[in-house]
């Protein structure tokens, strides 16, 4: 690809997120939020407290079926990636450490963003051989009837998040390996191949219990460190909250012209951890067996508080408390030295372990979200096995790649996917209203919400998941 091309794509991705994508992802959280009564900060009130209740369990699954937990746990290990460890980082070298308040802003808001998207992708759901399968393209497709917006959303997710994302992800797992063990990285990378392959063929049975088991070990382990390199620096934490504030709103960023780059990338690195309206969580929300999809979208609203509140939280407070993101530092390099200035070589160690278990859990997961889409394409078994294929075949050749061109490409694709998928929410919004209204008045009457299609009459013809 050539350096012309490359920069036209990037000048084109820069322009959507600047003056499209950011404005409809802060505008759409808004409206979510007001129009749901901010859902996102009454969701611990909404949850049933009946002992019966029991699809919300970690450890709640019959036969074949996807649990409420497991879904979110597929969820948690796209979002909980690179973008945790090296996103912020960057995120705090180019806006200053105000760009974290405003990652913290987007993410209060966009929850509300996610609800909606994850509720949806649960009302339109459809029956496959072993789980439902849902996301975006299928509420295009049955909610909205626009085949073909489903099939580009589709094309977008294929390569964004089931290719391109894939590059930027291993690259890193090899980056830090070859760093901390000295292997090639080509040899990292045929490791790595073998490992993805032989979890996806499971499908999403396998991807399901594989995210169940490593999410919760990899996530309460990093926030334990957090912790511990929090407590061993409390006494400077006032004067690190007062500096994010001040960068945030402060006279030098508004003086200096910066005060719309500390925002944008706050919001644009929020958006690349958490998803929240990128349309990339609602297929994991639709795999869920939930008897209402309400409970599920209460769910997937948790986990872009998890993702960016706390564990891009604790990066965000490990780099700043370090001092050393005014240095020539950036990415996962900072990240890694401002672990190192804490721990010493131990938290080098450390860091190199949660790439590997953040970057190749966010693997699998977004191998399930391509395949996801591949399905809604053909559902014909050899284009999975293609599908397949390329995905370890991608895998394989991010350890003899850079990230230049897959950085730029994944931004691209962020960028359109989602344009389409809020286009798509809104126009469905009602539903997901009326959805809540419904779950509410339950709550309100004492039962455990659940959900018969003929609870919206004029659309069950559509609704294939459910009674």
């Amino acid at each position: 690809m050539t350096n012309s091309i490359l920069q036209y794509i990037d000048q084109l991705q820069s322009f959507l997120w600047t003056y499209i994508v950011v404005t409809m992802l802060v505008g759409c959280a808004l409206y979510f939020t007001v129009k749901t009564r901010g859902v996102q900060f009454r969701l611990w009130s909404l949850t049933p407290r009946k002992k019966k209740h029991q699809d919300l369990s970690p450890t709640h699954s019959s036969g074949k079926k996807i649990s409420s937990f497991q879904a979110f746990a597929v969820s948690l290990s796209s979002r909980v990636g690179t973008g945790n460890l090296a996103g912020v980082a960057s995120a705090i070298v180019i806006g200053g450490p105000g760009a974290v308040f405003w990652m913290w802003i987007m993410a209060l808001l966009g929850s509300a963003t996610a609800f909606m998207e994850s509720t949806l992708a649960q009302l339109y759901k459809r029956k496959g051989e072993d789980s439902f399968y849902g996301g975006p393209a299928y509420y295009m497709q049955y909610g909205m009837g626009k085949k073909w917006m489903g099939i580009l959303f589709a094309i977008f997710m294929i390569y964004g998040f089931g290719l391109a994302n894939q590059i930027v992800q291993c690259n890193t797992i090899c980056d830090a390996l070859n760093h901390s063990t000295g292997l090639a990285k080509g040899h990292i990378a045929w490791g790595l191949m073998f490992a993805t392959v032989a979890i996806v063929i499971g499908g999403i049975q396998r991807i399901a219990r594989f995210s169940a088991i490593i999410v919760p070990v990899m996530a309460v382990g990093y926030l334990v460190l957090a912790l511990y390199i929090i407590g061993i620096n409390y006494d400077r934490i006032p004067a690190m909250l007062s500096l994010i504030v001040q960068s945030a709103f402060g006279a030098k960023p508004v003086a200096g012209g910066l005060f719309g780059t500390v925002i944008m990338q706050g919001v644009k690195r929020g958006l690349f951890s958490n998803e929240a309206g990128e349309g990339s969580a609602p297929h994991a929300a639709a795999t869920a067996t939930i008897s209402h999809p309400v409970k599920q979208g209460l769910v997937q609203s948790v986990g872009v508080y998890v993702d960016t509140l706390l564990i891009c939280t604790c990066t965000a407070f490990i780099v700043i408390l370090s001092g050393l993101y005014t240095g020539n530092d950036d990415g996962i390099v900072l990240t890694a030295n401002a672990m190192e200035h804490h721990l010493g070589r131990f938290g080098s160690i450390y860091l190199t372990a949660s790439i590997f278990l953040f970057a190749y859990s966010t693997v699998v997961a977004n191998y399930f979200y391509g395949e996801s889409n591949v399905r809604f394409i053909t559902g014909k078994k050899w284009a999975i096995r293609v599908f397949q294929g390329l995905t370890g075949l991608v895998v394989l050749i991010s350890g003899y790649v850079t990230l230049g061109e897959a950085f730029c490409l994944v931004d691209l694709a962020m960028a359109f996917m989602v344009m389409l998928n809020l286009i798509a929410v809104v126009a469905l919004s009602r539903y997901a209203f009326r959805l809540l209204n419904d779950y509410q008045k339950q709550i309100r009457e004492g039962k455990d919400p659940s959900f018969s299609k003929s609870t919206l009459p004029d659309i069950q013809d559509k609704l294939e998941g459910w009674r």
